[in-house]
């Protein structure tokens, strides 16, 4: 069985979708929004340029490097 992720682009589609698993051919599993993705969609609107998942990941990477980094000068003393 593969698993995929679908992003409807017209009405229509929901309802094939919907006839697809009245049939018993498909089953479909709807998501939450969690509260991280409703920030990143804020987050994305109000930026004046795109913030990809790439500069997300950057940036937690560097804070953790930094964090980390102060965490072990505290243990070293």
């Amino acid at each position: 069985m593969d698993s995929l992720r679908i992003e409807l682009l017209h009405p229509k589609a929901s309802q094939l979708l919907d006839d697809l698993e009245d049939l018993n051919l498909i089953s479909i599993k709807r998501e939450k929004k969690t509260d991280f993705s409703k920030f990143l969609k804020k987050l994305r609107t109000k930026s004046k340029g795109k913030i990809s998942d790439d500069i997300i990941s950057k940036e937690v990477e560097s804070v953790r490097v930094k964090r980390y980094a102060s965490k072990k000068g505290k243990n070293n003393r």
